[in-house]
C-alpha cells in the first residue's frame, strides 16, 4: 500500500474516532431514530451538493444495489449504534466496533475480493489486544439493555464488515461520489418514518445540532466519499484497518477536549494498534529502502 493511502486511512480514524463521542453527546437528547436521519439528511445533502458541483449524475439504474449497500453500511449501523449509546460509553461502542475487521476478513475471502493470510489474522489479534490496553474501561454492571446494547454494537459492525467488499464491488459500476451519495439518500428514505415518530420526544439543544452537523458534514458525508477513494485502490480488508485506530483517536479527542485522564496502556496499545494496521494493510515504512537495498547489483 503507498504511503499516501496509508496517511488517508490514518486521517479517517481522526474523524471517526470522534464520532463516537458526538453520538453519546447528541443520542440521549435526539434520540436514536432522529440522530440517525439527521446525521444521514446532513450527509445528503452535502453529498449532493458536491455532485452537482462536479456534475455527477445519481446512479438510478443501480438503486437495488445502493439499497443493499445503504441498508449495510449507514442505515443499520448508524441506527444500532446511536441506540446502543444510550447504554454504553463511547469507549465500548469504539471497542466493539473494531468487530467489524473480523466479520470484513471472512467476508472478503467468501466473496473472493480478498485472500486470508496468516498475518492478516495476525494484526487482528494485535489490533483486539492494543484496543483493549488503550479503551481500559471499567466494568459495566451486567444487564438486559446493557447485553442488548452491546449485541447492538457487534450487530452494526457486522453490517460494516461485510458491506466492504460489496462496496468494492461496486466500483466497478459507479464512481465513488456516486456510491456516497446514493447510500446515504436511500438510507435516509429508510430511516424517516421512524424520524418522525420520534420528533416530538427530541430535545434539539445547540450541543446536540452541532454533533450532528460535524457527523453529518464530515464524519459521515466527506468521510464516506474519501474512504470509498482509497477502496479504488486498496483491498476491501486494507480500507476496513482505520476501525482498530478509532479508539485511539477516540480516547485522544477526549483527553484534549474532555479532559478525561489517559489510561495506562494508550502508548503501548497505541503501538499494537499502529502494527496491526500495518500488518492489514500490508504498509511497512521501511519497504521503499528494502526495495531499493534489493534493486542493488
Amino acid at each position: 500500500m503507498k504511503t499516501k493511502y496509508f496517511a488517508q486511512l490514518i486521517a479517517l480514524s481522526a474523524l471517526w474516532g470522534a464520532s463516537f463521542m458526538l453520538i453519546r453527546i447528541a443520542s440521549p437528547l435526539l434520540g436514536p431514530n432522529v440522530l440517525a436521519a439527521l446525521r444521514i439528511g446532513v450527509a445528503t445533502l452535502t453529498l449532493a451538493a458536491l455532485m452537482r458541483v462536479m456534475r455527477h449524475h445519481w446512479p438510478l439504474k443501480h438503486w437495488r444495489e445502493l439499497l443493499l449497500l445503504g441498508t449495510l453500511s449507514v442505515a443499520l449501523p448508524f441506527s444500532l449504534f446511536a441506540w446502543a449509546a444510550l447504554q454504553l460509553p463511547a469507549g465500548y461502542s469504539a471497542l466493539l466496533n473494531s468487530t467489524a475487521v473480523v466479520f470484513g476478513i471472512f467476508a472478503a475471502a467468501w466473496l473472493k475480493e480478498d485472500t486470508l493470510t496468516l498475518r492478516k489474522l495476525a494484526g487482528c489479534a494485535c489490533g483486539f489486544a492494543g484496543v483493549a490496553l488503550i479503551v481500559g474501561l471499567g466494568p459495566v454492571a451486567p444487564s438486559r439493555p446493557v447485553i442488548l446494547a452491546a449485541l447492538a454494537c457487534i450487530a452494526g459492525s457486522a453490517c460494516y464488515g461485510i458491506s466492504t467488499p460489496l462496496m468494492k464491488r461496486a466500483i466497478g459500476r459507479m464512481q465513488p461520489l456516486e456510491i456516497a451519495a446514493g447510500i446515504h439518500a436511500v438510507s435516509l428514505l429508510m430511516l424517516l418514518p421512524g424520524a418522525v415518530w420520534s420528533w416530538p420526544q427530541a430535545q434539539f439543544t445547540p450541543g446536540a445540532l452541532a454533533a450532528v452537523a460535524v457527523m453529518g458534514v464530515v464524519t459521515s458525508g466527506l468521510a464516506y466519499w474519501l474512504h470509498i477513494r482509497i477502496m479504488v485502490h486498496v483491498s476491501p480488508v486494507a480500507a476496513m484497518s482505520p476501525i482498530f485506530m478509532i479508539p485511539v483517536f477516540g480516547v485522544t479527542w477526549g483527553h484534549l477536549f474532555l479532559g478525561e485522564q489517559l489510561g495506562t496502556g494508550i502508548y503501548a496499545g497505541g503501538a499494537l494498534v499502529l502494527l496491526a494496521s500495518a500488518l492489514i494493510t500490508g504498509f511497512s515504512p521501511w519497504q521503499k529502502w528494502l526495495d531499493a537495498v534489493d534493486a542493488k547489483p
